[in-house]
């Protein structure tokens, strides 16, 4: 799904209220049959973990970590679903290796840190990170934004091809509403009275 919107519509909050991150006032949000607001702020740190990939604007990678320990926190605060993979430290080595494979990244990056990486390379990381537990849902906070336009294109196909592998949920967000054309859906947000609608 494609989520737009202007600034200040509420795109980042209705995420992270997606996510777990934060909880609504009112309401009920139910997440892959789960109701958030009725866990605990640790029960939601698990399930996220456990089954959301979220990839931030601004990547959030642990600067003094090396690629493979940022992709190891992710194993570390969200053990996969058990019920989809349940690797051991080895296979989820292999896993890394060749996840950052698939994304372009040479095995040699794995000790390098995270601050001596170009952007794009942290980009690929961040989603790296994002998709290692091979979760059920793919939250994507405009992750694009700091890339031209041919590289944004590059960069979402590859996304939505390694979420197509694990049958991943997409949900992403951009302000460039060009790259809609890459999703099945596509919603506006604060298009009728602040509710969301369609394009």
């Amino acid at each position: 799904m494609f989520l737009y919107g202007p600034s200040g519509s509420g795109k980042t909050t209705l995420l992270n209220v997606l996510a777990g991150i934060q909880t609504p006032d009112k309401g009920v949000v139910q997440v892959l049959g789960s109701a958030l607001g009725s866990m605990s702020a640790r029960a939601r740190d698990r399930f996220r973990g456990r089954y959301i990939g979220y990839i931030f604007q601004q990547f959030n990678l642990v600067p003094y970590l090396t690629v493979a320990e940022n992709i190891a926190l992710a194993r570390h605060f969200g053990a996969p679903d058990p019920s989809v993979w349940r690797p051991s430290a080895e296979q989820f080595q292999k896993e890394t290796r060749a996840l950052l494979a698939r994304l372009g990244l040479s095995e040699e990056l794995l000790s390098r840190q995270a601050m001596r990486l170009s952007v794009g390379q942290q980009q690929r990381v961040a989603v790296a990170r994002a998709l290692i537990n091979r979760p059920r849902l793919i939250i994507a906070d405009e992750p694009s934004s700091a890339l031209d336009s041919d590289a944004r294109d590059d960069f979402l196909a590859l996304l939505l091809e390694c979420a197509a592998v694990h049958d991943s949920a997409v949900v992403f967000v951009s302000h460039d509403r060009g790259m809609a054309r890459h999703f099945e859906t596509q919603v506006a947000l604060a298009s009728v009275n602040g509710a969301a609608g369609g394009p």
